[in-house]
């Protein structure tokens, strides 16, 4: 049985599969179709990238999800409707968000359109997928697994780095061998340090999360939107 943290990276989808033992398999895919194809019998599959677009208004899974984040909040990118998603240009998407959503898109955001856009069109097809891929947010991973303590330095740094090592160890013993294959295998312009990390998080939170007493959701109470997506932010507290 694998979990599963998936999280963006230059050459595509980047995966940390791990086991009742410990890690199971790490890999690059370059789409999230054959990253399903290889983890579809994963019990479940934690993934840094919204699911689940706003039509009417900002998604409450963000906005609460800033509130506990505080002086991580930006982290938490604003989600662009589904029109957005289809724009040719950057200025057309912010002008098309602005109308419906009332907000402009940000530079960020933008820029990982098209990853939210696979995954939204990939789900939209494949019903058997909706119920193991599951929208997460490795801040609020960390967070959860720091016992509800906000990280004090970004994740870019190398006290970043150090501070959330130390938690993903006291959770996943093997932290430090995944770690270090990620590094030896991938080159670090197709996958960055952080990537590594926060794929590690959600995968460790995937596990958890298979306790139903550990899980949680952001809201408490998802809605869905127009194609029947929730609408949530996944994680889980450690027992």
């Amino acid at each position: 049985m694998n979990f599963v943290g998936v999280d963006a990276c230059k050459k595509g989808w980047f995966a940390v599969a791990l086991d009742r033992q410990g890690v199971r398999d790490i890999g690059i895919f370059k789409t999230i179709g054959a990253l399903w194809r290889m983890f579809q019998n994963a019990a479940a599959i934690f993934i840094d990238m919204p699911i689940g677009l706003p039509y009417a208004d900002k998604r409450r899974c963000d906005t609460e999800t800033r509130k506990i984040l505080k002086r991580r909040a930006s982290s938490v990118f604003p989600v662009p409707c589904r029109k957005a998603l289809h724009a040719r240009t950057y200025r057309q998407a912010c002008r098309i968000n602005q109308q419906i959503l009332g907000v402009e898109l940000t530079i960020q955001t933008w820029n990982i359109s098209a990853k939210i856009l696979e995954v939204d069109r990939f789900l939209s097809n494949n019903q058997q997928a909706r119920r193991r891929l599951r929208e997460s947010h490795p801040e609020l991973c960390f967070w959860a697994l720091a016992g509800g303590r906000i990280m004090a330095y970004s994740k870019k740094t190398t006290k970043g780095f150090v501070e959330r090592c130390s938690i993903l160890a006291k959770n996943c013993p093997q932290t430090n061998e995944i770690i270090q294959q990620a590094l030896d295998q991938f080159q670090r312009k197709d996958l960055g340090r952080d990537d590594i990390l926060d794929a590690l998080a959600l995968a460790i939170s995937a596990k958890l999360g298979s306790n139903s007493s550990s899980s949680r959701t952001v809201p408490l109470n998802p809605t869905v939107d127009k194609k029947g997506l929730p609408m949530q932010i996944v994680y889980a507290v450690p027992d």
